[in-house]
């Protein structure tokens, strides 16, 4: 069955924290989220409050997330369940959190490790105009078009 690319509801939720903590890259607990103010309950909230979230279902199973705050206009997640990495996936994710980001930015942005495998693939989809912000880690923007 083919991956779907739709708009994450608050049912959705245990499927987007399944796979942000079964990534290989950037790799956090439940508990270490929550300790970043990142939890369930403030995740549905999020979703509730606006669109600013995207899964990759397959089967009905989540197999990845894209996030994005759109006051701030940054894209704030992006993963995939190691087993679907490399078929596209993410770049649809990405694309689907940069169509929200533009509708009302001209300007968006977002934070990763230098040198992680997310840099060259946020780089290869077009982001550019790298700062460093300190500790390893990168700002990168992409301007509307």
């Amino acid at each position: 069955m083919p991956i779907q690319i739709r708009l994450a509801q608050p049912s959705d939720v245990g499927g987007i924290f399944r796979v942000r903590t079964s990534v290989n890259e950037n790799a956090l607990t439940v508990t270490e989220l929550s300790e970043m103010g990142i939890t369930e309950a403030s995740v549905m909230e999020m979703i509730q409050g606006a669109p600013c979230a995207w899964v990759a279902c397959e089967d009905a199973q989540i197999v990845g997330f894209s996030m994005i705050d759109s006051d701030e206009g940054s894209l704030f997640a992006a993963f995939v369940l190691p087993s679907h990495e490399g078929k596209g996936i993410g770049q649809k994710l990405v694309q689907a959190a940069e169509e929200a980001l533009f509708s009302t930015h001209t300007l968006a942005w977002l934070e990763t490790a230098e040198t992680s495998r997310a840099a060259g693939f946020y780089r290869h989809l077009g982001w550019s105009n790298e700062q460093d912000i300190g500790e390893g880690d990168i700002r990168l923007e992409k301007r509307r078009r």
